[in-house]
């Protein structure tokens, strides 16, 4: 096997901490070349410019595009994704293009992937969930190539689309090599780093529901009142910049010179995952809560479709968007002990991932795809 050019295309906080082990391994084989194409809510400003983040981890050969700006709709955001990547790519020639989950940075890199006969891989197709971030996962695993999943149940669901069972590989989720390494940060490391004053306190993150829209405004401020009522402290994350984020953060604002709140736009992921880790509980609609909380027997209270049919947990407490609803969530989330689940692997999806990219039959996967007939 040659050397060879491995594209990992990153465009928010979230999909970076899944790469991040991934990227890290590929960087110790001399036979193998990182390249970061950053792009996404990593560029924006208002999400704390987490681009700035990956060039701390100190990788070589990243480059920054900015594909959207504030009013623009998902499907303009693809077309100028495709458009940056396309070029970037032609300039590059890389050997695979490593994308990860369901949000339209990963749709453009399928597409200029395939349409472009360069290797696609896929990381974490094959999941669940109830919005539009669905069919754009789907979309992204039939656009291409490789599957890199994170369960057998990834895997069939795979399988049922037509996919060959050949060119899908379990290695559990790689957030998980993160979550369950001895280089997180302390505790208190973290709560001085972004000045948090809480002993006690619990996790907010509420991302909008695409297809919900006209209703989001309603839903925020029901999930603010509520969080006020509780009395309890909380640590607030920013939603992502998917379409109608502006009245969950319009809704935030109530939570201003409010001792109980601290409120930011992005958290390392690391940092991240020790607050999570000593949290009461997580609180929201965001994947966190059913894939990462489990891991360390947090509670997870899960408000809305947003994560429907996404869990493996049985603990999961799921509420509607209403105060009574969300306040009788928080009150079950006190008295959960919970034991820490690994439902997603654990923690050597970098071992198992690094092994088929050093096996010359990787390399040899067709780009020419057919749908397998069950």
């Amino acid at each position: 096997m040659g050397n060879k050019k491995i594209v990992f295309l990153t465009g928010t906080r979230a999909d970076f901490g899944k790469l991040k082990s991934l990227i890290e391994v590929v960087l110790k084989e001399p036979n193998l070349e990182a390249h970061i194409f950053a792009t996404g809510m990593h560029m924006d400003s208002k999400y704390g410019k987490t681009v700035d983040e990956i060039k701390k981890c100190g990788y070589p050969n990243i480059f920054s595009y900015i594909n959207h700006h504030e009013y623009d709709s998902m499907d303009t955001i693809l077309s100028k994704t495709i458009d940056g990547f396309s070029g970037y790519v032609k300039e590059l020639k890389p050997d695979l293009i490593i994308i990860h989950g369901d949000r339209v940075e990963a749709l453009a890199g399928a597409i200029v992937g395939a349409l472009n006969n360069i290797l696609v891989a896929h990381i974490e197709g094959g999941e669940v969930s109830g919005t539009i971030d669905e069919l754009i996962r789907h979309a992204v695993s039939k656009m291409s190539h490789v599957h890199f999943v994170a369960h057998e149940r990834a895997k069939m669901r795979l399988i049922q689309m037509g996919e060959v069972p050949g060119s899908i590989f379990v290695i559990g989720s790689p957030d998980v090599d993160v979550m369950l390494s001895n280089k997180l940060p302390e505790l208190q490391v973290v709560k001085d780093y972004y000045e948090i004053p809480f002993d006690a306190y619990a996790m907010v993150m509420f991302h909008p529901v695409t297809t919900e829209f006209d209703q989001i405004d309603e839903q925020s401020k029901q999930l603010v009142d509520a969080l006020i009522e509780s009395e309890k402290n909380y640590v607030v994350v920013f939603p992502n910049n998917d379409m109608g984020n502006d009245y969950i953060l319009r809704s935030f604002k109530k939570f201003q010179n409010n001792p109980k709140f601290v409120i930011y736009p992005s958290l390392r992921f690391e940092y991240f995952l020790i607050l999570l880790k000593h949290a009461e509980f997580i609180i929201g609609n965001s994947s966190a809560g059913i894939r990462e909380a489990p891991y360390y027997g947090v509670p997870t209270i899960n408000i809305g479709s947003r994560q429907n049919n996404r869990s493996l947990a049985k603990d999961i407490i799921n509420t509607d968007y209403s105060n009574e609803s969300i306040l009788a969530g928080i009150l079950k989330a006190e008295t959960l002990k919970l034991e820490p689940i690994q439902h997603f692997g654990d923690g050597k999806s970098d071992e198992l991932f690094i092994s088929e990219l050093k096996k010359e039959s990787f390399w040899q996967i067709p780009k020419q795809k057919y749908f397998l007939d069950i």
